[in-house]
């Protein structure tokens, strides 16, 4: 049958609209990243793919080259303008790692007859807590939150170590946000650690002992209802103070008796060269 010239006209649109069909040959494989355990990583950010079609070809022929390499773990750093790749990565036996900001992190296992070894990530969160303790006569600075189950028991004040945050730097800054007082480290008195908690994580909250460089309040409306100096007995023995906390000003009780505890110096990783911290105990009588 011929066609008329509109109905060849309308044709060739049709077909010129129609995503073109590539074989399996011609799409490329993701080059990644090798990792120091032979893994890849792939970054959507540095190798986009915006079409879902192309995105599953180039992950089918990824996957072959990956497993006839002998690779390990396959990784996809995948950002929230690529969130169409996540629903082929998981159908392909991707499975979830984490996920932070506009990121998510997926992986999966190639090893057949080894068992994944990939650890969880992020199990435990940290939190630093602080005694500043003025030692001339044995107060130490206590607060009560605005929110939460415990607003009217007294507490030390502390909060989350915040990321790429020392430990030792996140007590002072706590002291600071929540009191206005300017307090240094000087040792660590004690810590806890509890399971299934915030977010289902573990938790570790570590206890320094301060000293307090000023003394005048200025409390931190946000969080703090009340702040006050109080002598270290009688938070011990205050009927609005939880076990825990009266536990760990035990703990410094028995610091101001023999002057040990666990004191922290800086040093260099040997293979990232980054700064760390090494904490251990020592004698602090002449401090």
């Amino acid at each position: 049958m011929l066609l008329t010239k509109a109905a060849l006209v309308q044709q060739l649109l049709r077909s010129s609209s129609r995503r073109p069909s590539y074989p399996r040959s011609m799409a490329t494989s993701f080059n990644g990243k090798v990792d120091r355990y032979d893994g890849i990583t792939v970054d959507s950010a540095i190798e986009p793919c915006p079409s879902a079609d192309d995105f599953s070809s180039r992950l089918r022929v990824s996957l072959e080259n990956w497993i006839e390499q002998q690779k390990r773990t396959i990784w996809f750093k995948v950002d929230t303008t690529h969130s169409h790749w996540i629903p082929e990565l998981t159908r392909n036996g991707f499975k979830f790692h984490h996920a932070k900001g506009d990121l998510a992190m997926l992986y999966r296992w190639l090893p057949a007859n080894e068992t994944c070894n990939v650890p969880p990530y992020a199990h435990t969160n940290i939190g630093a807590g602080a005694v500043v303790l003025n030692e001339a006569n044995r107060q130490i600075l206590v607060v009560k939150e605005r929110h939460g189950l415990a607003t009217n028991h007294w507490k030390l004040p502390g909060g989350y170590v915040e990321p790429g945050e020392d430990i030792c730097d996140a007590a002072e800054r706590e002291v600071r946000e929540e009191t206005g007082i300017i307090a240094k480290f000087k040792c660590l008195i004690a810590f806890r650690h509890v399971h299934s908690y915030a977010f289902g994580c573990s938790d570790i909250y570590f206890v320094s002992c301060l000293t307090p460089e000023t003394f005048d309040i200025t409390r931190g409306n946000r969080e703090i209802s009340e702040c006050q100096w109080m002598k270290l007995e009688d938070f011990i023995a205050h009927p609005q103070v939880h076990d825990n906390n009266r536990q760990l000003a035990i703990k410094v009780q028995e610091y101001l008796q023999d002057k040990k505890a666990i004191t922290m110096s800086k040093a260099i990783h040997p293979i990232s060269g980054k700064r760390l911290c090494v904490y251990g105990i020592a004698d602090t009588k002449d401090d």
